[in-house]
């Protein structure tokens, strides 16, 4: 199982929308996914006491799916030059170094302006290079959403949509690879 992480909690984003097309083309592949919405984050995860106890819907809606895939698609809009502050809060509160170590990771980054997101995706790959996480090497970035991607996240152009899938089948071999190293 993969699971996908739509980076950002903000309503009806392009983020989740990416995610959701992005989840279909694994799918495709006969993959099974779990796809993880940051806008269900629950709110108890802002109080100081959630970094010990944890709250239970985050640990079932979001631990124990992350921590059962075989690797984890991360699908992170630009938001002020980084990456949106659910995302880092989701960060702060998975198992360490359960999650984190050995942990395939592919990025996929978006962002209205024109650089599609380079910065948040560079910035979590040094987050999960420093938590021995491995990084897929094919990473995508989409500038200008507004005009690249339909009301559905579904990119307009064929180029796109190519770089997607092999992006999707090359993390696929990517996290298997490394999950059987790992595992042995």
């Amino acid at each position: 199982m993969i699971s996908i992480v739509a980076g950002t909690n903000r309503a009806d984003s392009k983020t989740l929308k990416l995610a959701t097309y992005i989840a279909e083309l694994y799918r495709e592949r006969g993959e099974k996914i779990t796809l993880l919405d940051l806008s269900k984050l629950p709110p108890e995860l802002l109080s100081p006491l959630s970094y010990g106890q944890k709250p239970a819907d985050f640990v079932e809606q979001f631990s124990e799916p992350l921590l059962a895939s075989r690797g984890t698609h991360w699908i992170i809009p630009e938001y002020n030059g980084s990456f949106p502050g659910a995302l880092k809060l989701l960060i702060d509160h998975l198992p360490f170094p359960d999650f984190y170590d050995s942990r395939p990771a592919a990025f996929t980054g978006l962002s209205a302006g024109s650089s599609g997101g380079m910065r948040p995706v560079e910035q979590m790959q040094q987050i999960m290079a420093y938590r021995n996480g491995y990084a897929y090497n094919r990473r995508v970035f989409i500038p200008a959403t507004y005009q690249t991607l339909d009301d559905q996240g579904v990119p307009l152009e064929e180029e796109l949509r190519e770089r997607l899938q092999r992006q999707v089948d090359g993390f696929r071999t990517f996290a298997s690879r490394v999950h059987a190293l790992t595992d042995s």
